[in-house]
């Protein structure tokens, strides 16, 4: 590749059969972009197998390719023309092959459609531009290929104009121009044809030069999911790669969900001999922060005054791609930038009709090869976006068993009953007045980090016997542990408080955990005062230190959400207190 040139990468989508390889091929040998002997050595191919020499034979280069006839996998090529470098994305046309196409598009600035003048609009043509139009590529060229099938027709290439344009209009799409064609032959591909004097646009590679480069995304809202955390003790270095926005030595950052904020120290890169003093988008770096917060893999660094939305439940449009139907209620992991997380289908809203853009009945499956609108809640709530507003955080893949076999667009975002309480901790994170001991010489000095175990269950069911016992093990060990009762509260900061100002008891008793958090302790909570739904608003407020929950009954049956762990009352304390700890450490509060 010329790295000096401009780079510009663009998808060729087409219905199967529609001519796409074929017309690859004929620009590429039109422009002398084959390496040297390629056309030779596809010849000598055909000859072998007994083929007619076709220009598609160019462009498919594998042998099961040229012997099944059809584009399999997704290809790059490269060739220069002008001032620019083009980075060509062939995507299969078949239907069966619908998943290479969306991963070579996702990677696209520009497409062009390719439609056979003969055969006209087909499904998958309005399949691919609905496709397109969800991963959010605007600038679109249609080719209407194979004009000679139709002798030059001027009036079926309009009546395909016409009505793809109607299509592609209510996904707001407009082509900058559609250009009549026939690759076989070479007309309007390289080369003005002679064929079709009623047309006067440019040609194919004309069309190509009018493509616009995709702006500097510098102009967003600052992204930037952390990948990975390398430690360099006592240093800690986040990496990751800037997706929207800039950030710069002594900016305040917040990361999402976990609210944690800090200021960037030091921007980090290898083999770098001048000092880095901003990042911006499409970059990849590393930054230390001027405290040790607690950030993990996932999070989400933006500027306090545009953060991302943070929620766990949101509408959304996906494609799926996968073998098994989609049913409504199940369980899929969902990736968004570099988060991962459990994932729900709540509900199916509607299965929407590639050919009309209608949406039918609300159904409860979604099958291979759907476009559907969907309720997603996730295990716990993490950053996002909607795609309207950026798109590299709103866009997301669902993976099932070890593989990506589906994807969508956030179109909406829901607030949830936490997010008053996220709200409250951001505005408290952004004003916390710290101290001079950092949370990673506490750990040092205590051999843990903070954590609060909840302890859930009917009254009598051997929750404050477990929690004490599980906080006098702790402290034997060493420990830094408090038992919080929310009763106590009651008779404290509680005072005022009439039984109807349950929420801001609840709030009161978050806050309080957290302060004990931010010290150091690991935090044991049993009480009946709170409801399973108040321990959500716990979790809200003390996020991101970890919540394990143990629920304890009389017998077995039935457990709440985001429970860790069950006993029973007739269980051995001992051997509870273990397990217990032995979660402890498996999550990283006991070292």
């Amino acid at each position: 590749m010329d790295t000096a040139k401009e780079h510009f990468q663009i998808v060729f989508v087409g219905h199967v059969d529609h001519g796409k390889s074929t017309l690859l091929g004929r620009l590429y040998a039109d422009t002398d972009s084959l390496p040297m002997g390629h056309l030779d050595k596809v010849r000598d191919i055909c000859a072998k197998q007994g083929k007619v020499f076709e220009y598609a034979f160019l462009f498919d280069a594998f042998l099961e390719e040229q012997e099944q006839g059809i584009t399999i996998d997704t290809a790059r090529t490269f060739f220069s023309w002008g001032e620019r470098q083009y980075i060509i994305i062939d995507a299969p046309g078949h239907k069966e092959f619908l998943k290479n196409m969306i991963s070579g598009a996702a990677r696209a600035e520009a497409a062009v459609l390719i439609i056979d003048a003969g055969e006209g609009i087909q499904e998958q043509s309005k399949r691919h531009g609905y496709l397109l139009s969800l991963l959010g590529i605007r600038q679109v060229v249609v080719v209407v290929n194979k004009m000679d099938l139709v002798e030059y027709g001027e009036e079926a290439f309009r009546n395909i104009e016409q009505e793809y344009r109607a299509f592609l209009a209510p996904l707001g799409l407009q082509p900058q121009y559609f250009i009549p064609a026939s690759a076989r032959n070479g007309d309007n591909v390289a080369a003005s044809s002679g064929a079709m004097p009623w047309y006067g646009g440019p040609t194919l590679l004309e069309s190509l030069a009018n493509f616009v480069k995709r702006p500097a995304r510098t102009d967003l809202p600052l992204r930037l999911p952390v990948q990975d955390i390398y430690k360099f003790d006592p240093r800690r270095i986040l990496a990751g790669r800037v997706e929207a926005g800039q950030f710069s030595v002594g900016d305040t950052l917040v990361f999402s969900p976990s609210n944690k904020t800090a200021v960037v120290k030091s921007i980090e890169a290898f083999n770098v001999p001048n000092v880095i003093h901003s990042v911006p988008a499409g970059r990849s770096a590393g930054l230390t922060l001027d405290e040790q917060i607690f950030v993990e893999r996932g999070e989400v660094a933006s500027h306090k005054d545009a953060a991302p939305e943070v929620s766990d439940r949101f509408k959304a449009n996906i494609f799926w791609m996968g073998k098994n139907p989609v049913l409504a209620g199940g369980r899929y992991l969902l990736r968004v930038a570099t988060t991962e997380v459990e994932m729900e289908v709540e509900a199916i809203l509607g299965i929407i009709d590639a050919s009309t853009l209608g949406r039918g009945e609300s159904p409860q499956r979604i099958e291979r090869n759907d476009v559907a609108e969907v309720l997603i809640r996730t295990r716990r709530p993490i950053a996002l976006d909607r795609f309207a507003d950026i798109d590299t955080t709103g866009r997301f893949v669902i993976i099932e068993g070890y593989d990506i076999q589906g994807g969508g667009i956030v179109i909406e975002v829901f607030k949830d009953e936490q997010e008053p309480f996220r709200a409250e901790a951001r505005r408290r994170d952004f004003e916390w007045r710290r101290g001079e001991i950092h949370l990673e010489e506490r750990v040092r000095r205590n051999g843990h980090y903070p954590g609060i175990i909840l302890f859930t269950g009917e009254k009598g069911s051997g929750k404050a016997r477990l929690a004490r016992h599980l906080e006098r093990r702790l402290f034997n060990g060493g420990k830094q542990v408090y038992l919080l009762d929310g009763k106590n509260l009651l008779y404290g900061l509680g005072t005022d408080l009439s039984g109807a100002d349950k929420e801001e008891m609840v709030r009161r008793f978050g806050e309080v955990a957290q302060i004990l958090l931010r010290a150091g302790q690991i935090v044991v909570s049993t009480t009946n005062t709170f409801a399973l739904a108040d321990h959500q608003i716990i979790r809200a407020l003390v996020h991101p230190h970890m919540v394990i929950t143990v629920h304890m009954s009389f017998v077995e049956g039935p457990l709440p959400d985001n429970t860790d762990l069950h006993f029973l009352e007739s269980d051995d304390l001992k051997a509870a207190a273990k397990t217990i700890m032995e979660l402890m450490e498996a999550k990283n509060i006991l070292l």
